[in-house]
């Protein structure tokens, strides 16, 4: 019956690795995409203002859409959390973005004007509690097994982000 266990154990081990390693190669693969079409759209999205021959406040927000998402992706990759403050930050610049086209292209206030502005407020609000809260409750992690050393502000801003 001891034979049984070890196989059965050996059997489990051997199904785990194999998971965890299509898991990461999957994982990996998919932040390339995802940093590849990031930046691709940024590259598209200059040749196009160059093209058009002027660049608009909604142009050079999108442009900074891209580069919280791009950033979003690198601290993603490196630190294995997800930084919940960068998807405030692009949902803020996004509806920013929103809020000056609207205004740009209408040139009458509305109602939707105060929405949005609420929004943006609202948006600002979580990350001052989300910042709050990392500060006063910090995510006490185990340390990855295959993680290197990092200096001091990396994981600072590992141990802010991981509790985000």
């Amino acid at each position: 019956m001891n034979w049984a266990e070890r196989l059965r154990t050996g059997m489990h081990g051997l199904a785990e690795s194999l998971g965890n390693l299509l898991m990461e190669a999957f994982h990996y693969l998919a932040l390339f995409a995802i940093g590849a079409i990031t930046a691709w759209a940024g590259v598209m999205t200059f040749i196009g203002m160059l093209e058009k021959g002027h660049i608009t406040v909604d142009d050079i927000l999108l442009l900074f859409i891209y580069l919280e998402l791009a950033a979003m992706v690198g601290i993603y990759f490196k630190t294995n959390h997800m930084p919940i403050r960068f998807m405030i930050y692009v949902a803020i610049t996004a509806l920013t973005r929103l809020l000056i086209s609207d205004i740009s292209h209408t040139h009458k206030p509305s109602w939707g004007v105060v929405m949005v502005s609420g929004a943006i407020l609202l948006l600002a609000l979580a990350i001052l509690v989300v910042r709050y809260a990392s500060s006063r409750f910090p995510a006490v992690a185990a340390p990855h097994p295959r993680s290197k050393a990092r200096n001091r502000e990396d994981a600072e801003a590992e141990r802010d982000d991981a509790s985000d």
